[in-house]
């Protein structure tokens, strides 16, 4: 205590306009309120003493007191930086140079890293808070937090200002390019047979960013350009005509659900990509059938089977045998198919 007293004078000295805020339920008296962290330019003060110094933390062992102590006797978070940015920043750099030529603290970092993305870094968190209070630095932040309202006005303000900016550099592109307008410039490329992943690359965007922000630029020019079954159906058009079809929509029903092609062996056919022809089959309302030709197959050893067998199904068939007490060893060998696909049959009509 005696220590205490005299740093506590010493810093009164150096700093004369420190003053009591407040005194703890043990008698410590304190400089800086409860649950903040004053910062004077590159400086913290101390609760403490009043001082001001690069880093509370380095100074804490003058008074005897660890950081973790301090934090929850003035109801800071236990992560809460109690230095000056001018100090955080030169720690940050020297940190950056031990990483790079320390095989320690690479080591030490991998670890945390691994724990990080396992989860038992969040888990043993979870595991030391549990039962703790808050600290007065948090309650403070959750008290002044914005409200719903002030939430959903601060959002619709941001979205606005992304608005103008993703409108702005729209304009700019299609200017580049010699277009009035984005509208143009896509609708045209579109018609060429672009998708909008090349366009974008070809103006010198990412080449998502057509994809994200054109329904954003303009509804109608997203309905019109990106979704028109006209525009859209343009690069089939050669490859089906050649083919006999007049449409794209005829050409899958018929290719899929008729004669049972698989969609990688449509996009053989045409020249596309599986992806493209799902595509295809989604805008026109035609059922996506996976493994259709297998699928095909199958259904039709059933009805040569079953035909074969003088019944309308194969179940009807299991169901006469069984009422005639066949075994399924003698039900395979009347049927000449094996017990294993007999069973399938009697447990997918169960």
């Amino acid at each position: 205590m005696h220590a205490d007293r005299v740093i506590l004078a010493l810093a009164r000295r150096a700093n004369p306009e420190s003053r009591i805020v407040g005194v703890l339920s043990d008698g410590t008296s304190y400089f800086a309120p409860i649950g903040q962290v004053v910062v004077d330019g590159a400086r913290v003060r101390c609760h403490l003493c009043g001082s001001t110094f690069r880093s509370v933390a380095a100074h804490l062992s003058r008074h005897g007191w660890t950081k973790a102590q301090y934090c929850e006797a003035f109801g800071l978070e236990r992560g809460q930086s109690l230095e000056g940015d001018d100090t955080r920043k030169l720690r940050a750099a020297a940190l950056s140079g031990r990483l790079l030529f320390e095989p320690a603290m690479r080591e030490g970092s991998a670890r945390g890293r691994d724990r990080a993305r396992s989860g038992e870094l969040t888990k043993d968190a979870a595991a030391a808070a549990r039962g703790r209070p808050f600290p007065a630095q948090r309650r403070q932040r959750s008290r002044t937090a914005l409200s719903p309202v002030a939430r959903m006005q601060l959002g619709q303000a941001n979205r606005e200002r992304a608005d103008r900016r993703i409108a702005e550099l729209a304009d700019k592109v299609a200017r580049e390019h010699g277009y009035a307008d984005i509208w143009q410039l896509v609708y045209d490329r579109v018609n060429a047979g672009q998708s909008l992943a090349s366009i974008s690359r070809s103006c010198g965007l990412d080449k998502d960013w057509l994809s994200r922000h054109l329904p954003r630029l303009d509804p109608v020019l997203a309905a019109r350009a990106i979704r028109s079954d006209d525009v859209l159906d343009a690069q089939w058009l050669p490859a089906i005509r050649t083919l006999g079809f007049a449409d794209v929509a005829s050409y899958l029903r018929q290719r899929h659900l008729v004669e049972h092609m698989t969609v990688n062996s449509i996009a053989r056919e045409v020249g596309l990509s599986f992806h493209t022809i799902r595509s295809g089959l989604s805008r026109h309302g035609v059922t996506f059938r996976p493994h259709i030709a297998k699928r095909d197959a199958a259904e039709g050893r059933v009805r040569e089977v079953a035909a074969a067998l003088g019944v309308s199904s194969i179940s009807e068939f299991i169901v006469r045998s069984k009422a005639q007490g066949l075994t399924w060893q003698q039900m395979a060998a009347l049927s000449g198919q094996p017990e294993t696909w007999l069973r399938r049959h009697a447990a997918s009509r169960s």
